[in-house]
């Protein structure tokens, strides 16, 4: 494999993890707010960052490339109010279909057809996330940004879209 590839694919490997690790830390911060829905809804997210590093490592050994996990940074966020979340959300995800676009161009430039297949299948699954993302923060502030009902009901709505 290109060495250039791999260490874009080593990257997001790490990237990946770190989503997870901000996905934890944004669900303990629901949770810690008594919004159960959306605590689970960044839970699972953060479970499915998880497994999106794991295929990537999969990946990898089926390819014979040898690769090193990197040290995962901290969250490092802290939130003012319950909206940040949803719109950083909405932003990470944005800068995760970027890099995976990286290694998709690299995959094509180096005429690696097994990468770019492979990689192929993160390039919709980010096109689903960014449109959850988005979708999310705007049914927050049409619906929940003020409080009370609003907000209980769309945390109950969340919980009902990850079963």
């Amino acid at each position: 494999m290109d060495k250039q590839l791999l260490g874009l694919i080593e990257d997001q490997i790490n990237k990946e993890l770190w989503s997870a690790y901000i996905y934890f830390d944004m669900a303990e911060f629901y949770e810690s707010r008594g919004l159960h829905g959306l605590h689970a809804w960044f839970e699972k997210q953060a479970k499915e960052e998880v497994e999106h590093a794991e295929k990537f490592c999969d990946y990898l050994h089926s390819v014979g490339a040898s690769f090193s996990l990197k040290a995962i940074p901290a969250p490092g966020k802290v939130y003012a109010d319950l909206r940040e979340p949803l719109a950083y959300q909405v932003e990470h995800e944005a800068l995760v279909t970027s890099l995976i676009l990286a290694i998709y161009r690299k995959s094509k430039e180096v005429d690696d057809i097994t990468t770019e297949h492979f990689m192929s299948w993160y390039v919709n699954e980010q096109l689903e996330e960014e449109s959850h993302a988005k979708g999310m923060l705007e049914q927050y502030d049409l619906y929940a940004a003020q409080g009370g009902l609003g907000l209980h009901l769309f945390d109950k709505e969340i919980a009902k879209s990850r079963d």
